[in-house]
């Protein structure tokens, strides 16, 4: 081959990680092709869609239209507030109901172990459970329950899954992190709360270890004026996904070339 295995590392985010839509038309537009996926929260939600097979313009009518309602199915607070088989079914059909192992591009979802306090990486399996598991945001969501062990938020504990990528057998990472924390004084309830003291702690998390470096190249979509708990701006989201991406999308063809030079040499 005369270019590099190229993967995705798609990051945690909330509602920010439409923005991972963005970058994947722009990518597109640009005829960057996609080896590989790792998505992790929102990344996996976004990512699976993806590798699943739908095209950009569907995914665009969807996000579009999504509604926080839509996950909305509340259950008397025991693990979490949100049961969780409403996102799980929305899941299913947009990924048309596939195994993961069954996607147009190999990926892998990441999730939380509650029990040993681990990252699990899911290859196989139904892509709806890994992906509820992935974006269950503890206190919120009720753990997902998979072969017998409980699995939380993927975004607890790998924010962006370069390493899930480069383990894949990636040659070329292209991350995308969604994921920032912004003083925010609207805080009204404890859905409010639970997810404003993950975003603390993610970017705390990365302030003191830093995201890998081992990603080619690090999309960071200016989300900042955007809540990662709200799904009301999600145009605007998406759009700085975009922007992002065009800024540095020559950038990104300079760097496949010099790896296509290199293998020549």
């Amino acid at each position: 081959m005369s270019r590099p295995q190229i993967g995705l590392a798609l990051g945690s985010g909330g509602a920010r990680g439409f923005a991972h839509l963005g970058v994947l038309k722009v990518l597109r537009e640009h005829n960057i092709p996609v080896d590989l996926v790792a998505g992790s929260s929102m990344g996996a939600l976004v990512g699976s869609f993806f590798a699943a097979g739908q095209n950009i313009e569907d995914m665009y009518k969807l996000a579009f239209t999504f509604k926080r309602k839509y996950y909305l199915d509340f259950t008397v607070p025991k693990m979490g507030f949100v049961q969780g088989k409403r996102i799980k079914e929305y899941i299913r059909l947009f990924t048309f109901g596939k195994n993961i192992e069954d996607f147009n591009i190999p990926m892998s979802i990441v999730a939380t172990d509650l029990y040993a306090g681990e990252k699990k990486t899911f290859t196989k399996g139904p892509a709806s459970e890994a992906v509820r598991a992935s974006i269950a945001i503890p206190g919120i969501f009720v753990p997902e329950k998979i072969n017998d062990r409980l699995y939380i938020d993927g975004g607890v504990i790998d924010r962006v899954p370069v390493s899930v990528a480069k383990g894949m057998g990636a040659e070329f990472i292209i991350a995308v992190d969604c994921a920032h924390f912004d003083a925010d004084p609207n805080i009204n309830s404890i859905y409010d709360v639970i997810t404003q003291s993950i975003d603390i702690m993610q970017d705390e998390l990365v302030t003191a270890v830093g995201v890998s470096t081992d990603a080619d190249v690090m999309i960071r979509p200016d989300v900042s004026n955007f809540s990662s708990r709200a799904f009301t701006n999600i145009p605007e989201i998406v759009g700085a996904g975009e922007k992002a991406a065009e800024s540095i999308i020559e950038d990104i063809k300079k760097k496949l070339a010099a790896w296509k030079g290199s293998t020549e040499e």
